[in-house]
């Protein structure tokens, strides 16, 4: 009879523990999101001064929008369009994609440097967020120059 007892009491144990269970692992799916996904499509190898394309891919996991301000940086000098920034709004489902035409005469490191910006009117109703931990990410590549 005592069994009997305890089994309503089991039960409710068992209900809350699937309920906090249920609510850490929707907590996990949360953190899991990628906040920015940069994808640096460029050859490896160019002849010198040879003109080459480079091609940097932005995207989230995020819900929400966030401006972003997209450039290149290399290990030497270069005045080219190397140099443009590119401002934008990126969300979840509208990753941006920016273009770079430029020459280069040495091998050197290059690095696609995209930071999370606090810029009003660019992205819509000003709805756009900061990240709290990270603001600024980076992709690098070695161009070989012969």
């Amino acid at each position: 009879m005592q069994f009997l007892q305890l089994l309503p009491k089991a039960s409710q144990t068992i209900l809350i523990l699937l309920v906090c269970i249920q609510l850490g692992i929707n907590n996990a799916e949360d953190t899991d999101r990628e906040v920015m996904i940069i994808d640096m499509d460029m050859p490896s190898i160019v002849h010198a001064n040879e003109e080459l394309s480079l091609t940097v891919r932005v995207s989230t996991e995020l819900r929400e929008c966030m401006v972003i301000r997209a450039y290149l940086i290399g290990s030497r000098p270069m005045d080219t369009s190397f140099n443009h920034r590119f401002t934008a709004c990126l969300c979840e489902d509208y990753p941006r994609t920016f273009f770079w035409d430029f020459a280069a005469n040495r091998t050197m490191k290059i690095a696609a440097v995209v930071d999370v910006v606090g810029e009003l009117n660019i992205c819509p109703e000003n709805m756009a967020v900061v990240p709290i931990s990270d603001d600024r990410f980076y992709s690098v590549k070695d161009l070989y120059v012969y």
